[in-house]
């Protein structure tokens, strides 16, 4: 990674960790929640948050959706994100409904149209990883640095709102 600079910065202008930008982050994220069910519980805001900070790679037209999912999480926490994912779950169950229930987020800003941010205060590349995991230091202080990390996404797309 040293040896090349343009591999030595994030598109979202992070500079990478030890093991590589956000996308390589992300990747080991998503592979060690599938093992714990602890870490599992922040796997909406993961997602949310790295798609903000990395438009590129997500489906501009859930970005809305996902914007105003992270400013519920920074909000009102963990557990309220976790009733509306359920609240989607139980609504689109055994096809009864198709679509995403927008009601429970209507009290929260758009996304800006005029993004992406070109920095984030915290980003994905400056998580810890020590002995080969992201929760070696326990769940909870996983969940502090998932939260700063949103709470900073959530503050650079209100910034550029002019």
């Amino acid at each position: 990674m040293a040896d090349n600079p343009v591999a030595a910065q994030c598109d979202c202008g992070a500079v990478a960790g030890p093991l590589g930008v956000c996308v390589d982050y992300y990747h080991a994220i998503l592979s060690e929640e599938q093992a714990d069910p602890q870490m599992y519980r922040w796997h909406a805001p993961v997602v949310c948050a790295y798609l903000l900070q990395h438009p590129a790679r997500a489906h501009e037209k859930y970005l809305d959706g996902q914007f105003r999912q992270l400013q519920l999480y920074v909000d009102k926490g963990l557990d309220a994100l976790l009733r509306v994912a359920a609240h989607q779950v139980a609504r689109n169950k055994h096809g009864v409904r198709s679509g995403y229930d927008m009601a429970p987020l209507a009290a929260y800003e758009p996304l800006p149209p005029a993004g992406p941010p070109r920095h984030f205060r915290a980003t994905f590349s400056g998580l810890p990883f020590r002995d080969g995991s992201f929760v070696s230091d326990g769940h909870l202080a996983y969940g502090h640095r998932i939260e700063a990390i949103a709470q900073a996404t959530v503050e650079s797309w209100r910034s550029i709102q002019a």
